[in-house]
């Protein structure tokens, strides 16, 4: 540091040089200087995100053992994995941060740390694998794709390959509400129930409107986020609205409309206190969730316990040789 130079003013000109970097659309590395606020912000955000993918995992994996074909049950099979991965590539990024995974984790099972809402209903019937795929994860891919543009490098290299899956599972769900919506009345009733029940949960996983979200201005300040709420929510509906008119299904929105000048889509109001509910620990599978990861964490100890076993026995092999 220069004579005269306090870190006050050597922090000034970091962040100074940091926020041109993101004017000028350069990635953001780890070992980068950044401010705290945009660590702290990334950790909470991935951290959010890592936890929606394992979390993510439940629902589903609720109707592997009951798939109605082989076929079916492979192709879910093999997504469920997929969720599993995703989370494990977010964490490591997360790590980069200087954030240990264990930390992370503990303040999921504890209940400290929030995940997606959307992860917090039931599965009732087989169509809800369908819809969750088409709406849910057509959703996630609507956020994803914007985060792949994200200032920093970790996340967003992680969300290239996670939309690249993600674009198989939603073609996968939509597929299968197609084909239930085309067989008999009672198969085409139950997943018009399925999207009754998902479609508003679904606007809502690109959380609260921009006038009430919190970090949204933040984070697109600093290049994390490239859209708001409100503009990937209008960018989700658009594209769904279609999709559905295609297979003959409804949107449960009677205000739902068409704007002929702009293009858009207008949905009606969102039940925003079901949303806060929700986040709060009071949806309709909350308790549930966290007491599955719970026990599948606790049950899983002697996996963790022979790994770090292993690992030190390798360590002591390659002491031993190198004396």
């Amino acid at each position: 540091m220069e004579p005269n130079v306090t870190a006050q003013d050597a922090d000034i000109e970091r962040l100074k040089e940091f926020e041109a970097r993101i004017a000028r659309g350069e990635s953001i590395e780890p070992k980068d200087w950044m401010p705290d606020r945009y660590r702290k912000q990334l950790i909470r955000m991935m951290s959010q995100h890592a936890h929606s993918e394992i979390v993510g995992m439940l629902p589903e994996g609720n109707w592997i053992t009951r798939a109605p074909t082989l076929r079916r049950k492979m192709i879910l099979l093999a997504k469920v994995q997929d969720e599993a991965g995703h989370g494990l590539y977010i964490y490591c990024g997360a790590e980069t941060l200087g954030v240990d995974r264990a930390e992370l984790i503990s303040q999921l099972l504890s209940g400290a740390a929030k995940y997606s809402s959307i992860f917090n209903y039931p599965t009732l019937t087989w169509a809800d694998v369908g819809v969750i795929g088409w709406l849910v994860d057509g959703a996630a891919i609507v956020n994803q794709t914007m985060l792949a543009k994200a200032s920093f490098g970790p996340y967003a290299r992680a969300m290239v390959r996670i939309c690249k899956e993600e674009n198989f599972h939603k073609r996968q769900g939509y597929e299968s509400c197609a084909i239930l919506a085309a067989g008999t009345p009672e198969q085409k009733a139950m997943v018009q129930d399925a999207v009754n029940r998902w479609w508003w949960p679904s606007l809502m996983m690109f959380g609260p409107s921009d006038a009430d979200s919190p970090n949204s201005a933040e984070l697109m300040r600093w290049g994390v986020k490239r859209k708001t709420n409100d503009e990937l929510r209008q960018r989700f509906v658009n594209m769904t609205v279609v999709q559905a008119q295609a297979i003959g299904l409804t949107l449960p929105d009677p205000d739902l409309r068409h704007d002929e000048v702009t293009g858009d889509w207008h949905h009606g109001e969102i039940d925003w206190s079901e949303f806060w509910s929700v986040v709060k620990g009071d949806g309709p599978c909350n308790r549930e969730r966290l007491a599955a990861r719970n026990a599948a964490h606790d049950q899983g100890a002697w996996v963790r316990e022979a790994a770090e076993a292993y690992v030190a026995k390798q360590a002591g092999r390659a002491r031993a040789s190198a004396a």
